[in-house]
């Protein structure tokens, strides 16, 4: 028997996410919330369970964010249960991704040691 290629998991996870984007791009819209996006969701093996991973773009407003993603969660599933052909959709569980947020700020101590590091350059010179 061949090796599949992408386990059932990783299908129904990559569904979720599309059908979760969407569904939390208009709650943002109709509720007011701070802008975020799903950026991954892992799915449990036996599919009882789905981690939302999401990031904002505004990091100093995601806790307002997550909570009423918390709270719409239950909505969220009974949406997906209608769009998507599962017999059982997962519960969601959402989780802040702050990989975005770790990237920018040590992009930004490295652009500060590259600016001093010029300035102390242009010091030398002079000297």
């Amino acid at each position: 028997m061949p090796s599949r290629d992408f386990k059932r998991t990783d299908r129904v996870g990559a569904e979720l996410r599309r059908e979760l984007a969407l569904l939390v791009h208009a709650a943002v819209r109709d509720h007011g919330l701070p802008s975020v996006s799903v950026s991954d969701v892992e799915v449990t093996r036996d599919l009882d369970w789905a981690t939302v991973w999401v990031t904002a773009l505004q990091p100093e407003r995601s806790t307002e964010a997550m909570k009423a993603l918390k709270e719409l969660a239950i909505e969220f599933r009974r949406e997906l249960s209608r769009t998507m052909r599962l017999r059982r959709v997962p519960e969601l569980r959402f989780k802040y991704d702050d990989s975005v947020d770790k990237g920018e700020r040590i992009e930004s101590l490295l652009r500060q040691d590259s600016a001093r590091a010029a300035g102390t350059n242009e010091e030398d010179a002079e000297d």
